[in-house]
Formats: structure tokens, sequence, C-alpha cells
């Protein structure tokens, strides 16, 4: 079982208690995450980063064009996940939601080097939130995101033949939610497809303002991630 140091550096109210917070992001994880995904995993709330664990840090600010939050590796090999606060509340996301998307996507594909290619010939990024981000459901009376299950990526799968995410909103591997998005490599280089024309159009005039990314997708469009936090 893998831990991760939960570390909070934003000045403002997260809009939940943060201890809180990780206790239902740690339930989110052992009753309904990593049941489905095998990744068991310890959260811990801490002061500083630990150089021998994960971290899922909370900032005040994006440091990466105004995305709500990513997911990358440190510099020794471990996951991290940046959630900005402020950049969140500014459009109108719950933090707790930022929070658990990006842990999601951290603990299936901390790498960022697994994809699976869809029916319509383009490799999808194993990003296990993207496609169901604006869907949420409550733990502990906490907003969580919906996820998507393994069976998604997988093109064998028929229609409705079992569920495809934890809410069960989409019928079939590969499909997209209206509110949704997917990083898909095409022609050899990573772009983005969305689940609706309204989201496409919603994205295009955010001007990057408000999405959750994995570090991959960030550097495809020629943005380099930082990493300015101290280990203990």
């Amino acid at each position: 079982m893998q831990s991760i140091a939960c570390v909070n550096h934003s000045t403002i109210s997260l809009g939940v208690d943060f201890k809180h917070l990780i206790a239902a992001l740690q339930k989110f994880a052992d009753v309904h995450f990593s049941p489905v995904w095998g990744t068991p995993v310890r959260l811990v709330v801490a002061k500083r980063i630990a150089h021998n664990m994960g971290a899922l840090v909370f900032l005040d600010d994006s440091d990466q064009g105004g995305y709500l939050g990513y997911h990358d590796l440190t510099a020794g090999g471990h996951p991290i996940s940046k959630v900005f606060v402020k950049t969140s509340l500014k459009n109108k996301e719950k933090v707790s939601v930022t929070a658990c998307h990006e842990l999601c996507e951290m603990l299936v594909d901390p790498a960022m080097n697994l994809c699976a290619e869809g029916p319509d010939g383009l490799i999808y990024a194993y990003e296990t939130a993207d496609a169901v981000e604006e869907q949420e459901f409550l733990v502990n009376g906490i907003a969580m995101s919906n996820f998507m299950y393994p069976s998604w990526f997988e093109t064998f799968r028929k229609p409705r033949s079992t569920k495809f995410d934890h809410l069960g909103s989409l019928k079939r591997p590969f499909e997209i939610a209206p509110g949704g998005y997917m990083p898909v490599k095409k022609g050899g280089k990573w772009t983005t497809i969305h689940g609706s024309v309204r989201k496409e159009k919603r994205m295009s005039q955010q001007d990057r303002q408000g999405r959750r990314v994995a570090a991959r997708h960030a550097r495809s469009e020629g943005i380099p991630v930082k990493h300015s936090l101290h280990h203990s």
C-alpha cells in the first residue's frame, strides 16, 4: 500500500475542513475507487512532503496557465498532484472534486505512460476522471468526482454489458459524457476531444482556465511543468 502526504499550503479556506476532506478522500478510495482499480492507498495529513512518499498538495494559485490541478512525478519518482484552491474557486469548482479527480488519476497512472487504443483508432490516455469530470457524488457529505472503470478502456466490451463508470452514466467503452473530455494522441500529437460542442466551446473560451490535466498533456501544449515544493 502506498502512502500519500496531504499538505495544505493554501492561505484561504478550501470550502471544507482540511482534515474532514482528507478523511472523505480516504473513504472514497477505500470504499469506491481502490476496490475497482486495485490501488490501495493511505492518505496522511502532513505539514511537508516526505522524500519517500507521494504527495497531494493544496496551493493558492496555479503555476500552469490557470489549471485547477494536475498530476506528475517528483524528481524522486513519486506521484504528486497539485490542487489550486483560488483557481478552482474562481472557476466555481469545488476544491474537493478537483482533489478527488487528481487522486484518481495519480493512483492509476502515476507515470503517465498508460494508454489504450479506442475504436476510432485514437490513443486514449489513462485519465480515469476526465470523461466524466463534471459529475460528482457525496462521501461524508463532501463532493467527490465520478470516475471511469477499467471496462471503459476495453474495446471488446459490448454497450450496456457492464458498468463503465461509478455512477453508471456511460453505456459503452470510450464514451465521453457531455461535460467531459479526454486527452488523445492523434497523428503523433496529444490533443483533446470533448463530449459535446458546448464543452469544447466552454474550454476554448476559458483559454485553458479551469482544466485538470496530466503533465504529459501540459507538456504537449508547450507548458513546462514546474516543481517548486520542498521535501522534509
